[in-house]
């Protein structure tokens, strides 16, 4: 009678290798798909800043004209023409200036 013996088959590989070859794989199956969506978000966000960059230029013009609607209400010639119109005299000596 023959005796069967239980033979383990030894792996060609180690379970690190296998590991190795794992994650090889997987990393240069996904790096595509990660690749594609860091661009994407970049860009997204590049389309943001120009976004704000714009809203922010737009601001300081609406600053600008303002400060120049201001100067305009506290000219000297506004404050004589509102004055007439209160009925109120303008007279150079009376006005006091305080500087900031």
């Amino acid at each position: 009678m023959m005796k069967k013996r239980n033979k383990k088959k030894k792996s060609k590989y180690t379970k690190f290798e296998k590991f190795l070859f794992a994650f090889t794989a997987i990393v240069s199956l996904s790096y595509p798909f990660m690749s594609v969506f860091a661009k994407s978000t970049l860009s997204e966000m590049n389309y943001k800043l120009e976004n704000s960059k714009a809203k922010i230029a737009e601001q300081n013009k609406n600053n600008e004209s303002l400060k120049m609607k201001i100067n305009e209400l506290a000219s000297l010639e506004n404050l004589e023409s509102v004055a007439k119109k209160m009925g109120l005299s303008y007279t150079n000596n009376s006005i006091k200036t305080i500087d900031k």
